[in-house]
């Protein structure tokens, strides 16, 4: 079985979510913060009236923290609780590979939750996250909070 992502960088790593999850990618608005919010949180972004939280990706893959750039992107997705923009440096297109091409993460790093495989390339590998596992329950609760309050 073949499945399709959509790949995009942060600094110079590869990563990639299921296209069956992505609604969207649009180039980057402004995100109105919410102080209460959990560190992983920018803040929300309202796009055609529906007012979305806003993840740091930098921040749930410790990389190092970066101004925003109107050259940013915002990847809209769902999990199955919510809807989420992610914000990326840049996004490099959709790709398709098969299953037997994708090294499940729990065969090289157990207990990686928000990991779902890893594509290995010639020129390098690309990580699959998974968005249902992408936010803890402490950071879900956050999230939820911070939009209420906003």
């Amino acid at each position: 079985m073949t499945h399709q992502y959509l790949v995009f960088l942060l600094d110079d790593q590869r990563y990639a979510l299921r296209l069956s999850a992505i609604d969207r990618v649009v180039r980057m608005v402004h995100i109105t913060p919410i102080s209460s919010a959990a560190d992983i949180l920018l803040g929300v972004v309202n796009l055609e009236g529906l007012v979305t939280p806003a993840i740091d990706m930098r921040r749930r893959f410790n990389l190092p923290k970066r101004e925003i750039s109107l050259s940013d992107r915002l990847i809209f997705a769902r999990t199955e609780r919510r809807s989420v923009a992610l914000v990326a440096d840049t996004v490099t297109g959709v790709i398709e590979c098969s299953e037997h091409n994708l090294i499940p993460a729990q065969r090289i790093v157990p207990g990686l939750t928000h990991v779902e495989g890893i594509i290995k390339f010639e020129d390098g590998l690309i990580l699959i996250h998974n968005l249902d596992k992408f936010l803890s329950l402490e950071e879900e609760a956050s999230v939820d909070l911070a939009l209420a309050a906003s």
